[in-house]
């Protein structure tokens, strides 16, 4: 039973559609960027270079803010999406509905090799801690026994004997 809607609802739907497409399409697209960033990262760790470690690290809080504040719109868009669908019991599908679908799916795709990767690199980095750890503590100082020219010295006689 196909139901009969406005022009208007028709633009209405039409227009959140779209916009909840673009939405997901700049999610998946952020997501992309942070796989990308972690691949890279995952590089820098087993070459042990420092700086590019911690620019990726904040590259990589930046990438994670701008995947949180997009998804703090999907999901209203997606509730929008869903009950305005639920209103004509989802019988007008348009060509434009069936990528949503795929894009989700992707994201879902997307979020589970990015987790995998997170987990892999924070494996590589704890490792590479451990190691510096035993590093520093097999580190011998040569002065540790020596004392200090500036540390006080211990009493020894002061007072002097002269027999004449």
């Amino acid at each position: 039973m196909q139901k009969e809607i406005s022009e208007e609802e028709l633009a209405e739907r039409i227009a959140i559609l779209k916009r909840f497409r673009e939405l997901l399409e700049q999610q998946r697209k952020k997501f992309q960027e942070y796989l990308n960033m972690l691949e890279l990262q995952e590089n820098k760790i087993t070459e042990e270079d420092t700086a590019s470690i911690v620019a990726h690290s904040n590259l990589e809080e930046q990438i994670v803010s701008g995947i949180n504040s997009l998804q703090k719109v999907i999901v209203p868009m997606q509730r929008l999406y869903e009950s305005v669908n639920a209103r004509t019991g989802d019988a007008y599908k348009t060509a434009d509905s069936e990528p949503i679908v795929k894009l989700q799916g992707e994201l879902s795709n997307l979020r589970t090799q990015v987790l995998a990767q997170n987990e892999k690199n924070q494996q590589l980095l704890k490792k590479r801690m451990v190691e510096l750890r035993k590093e520093i503590l097999s580190i011998k100082n040569p002065y540790k026994s020596n004392q200090s020219v500036y540390a006080e010295q211990a009493k020894t006689g002061s007072l002097v004997h002269i027999d004449a």
